[in-house]
């Protein structure tokens, strides 16, 4: 059995990028499959586009742990923007000496942070990506 996580977002190339890059994990190419599917008639050409020089889905984005431990991240465009709080968000967990440069390290990468709590146990940042879905760092 395997777990995906489903974004619904305004740009899913960034999003898996930036994702990507919280994991270590990697953007899954799907130039090869694109081209078939627009040389078969199956996709048309106004629906792919290019990212860092590979056809990639336009509406569409994800990423994967090579090594198969983090679940896939799926990204889908939307034409609504985000309006409320998130009823399902990521943890991530890091390492208690690791936390504020990893901390850091996302703010960098265009994650905001919004505010620490520590009632309910462990000692929770709570954050957004850059489309504002709030994530947790245990």
């Amino acid at each position: 059995m395997r777990t995906q996580v489903t974004f619904d977002c305004a740009d899913p190339h960034a999003q898996a990028a930036f994702w990507a890059q919280v994991f270590h994990t990697a953007v899954e190419d799907h130039s090869a499959l694109v081209d078939q599917l627009v040389d078969a008639g199956r996709l048309s050409a106004e629906e792919r586009i290019a990212i860092d020089g590979r056809s990639a889905f336009r509406d569409v984005a994800a990423c994967r742990d090579p090594e198969g431990v983090e679940p896939r991240l799926f990204f889908q465009r939307v034409p609504e923007s985000k309006v409320a709080k998130n009823r399902v968000h990521i943890d991530v967990h890091v390492d208690e000496e690791e936390k504020r440069a990893e901390i850091e390290r996302l703010v960098a990468l265009g994650a905001q942070f919004v505010e620490t709590h520590a009632d309910r146990g462990p000692t929770t940042h709570v954050m957004r990506d850059p489309e504002g879905n709030e994530f947790c760092l245990h």
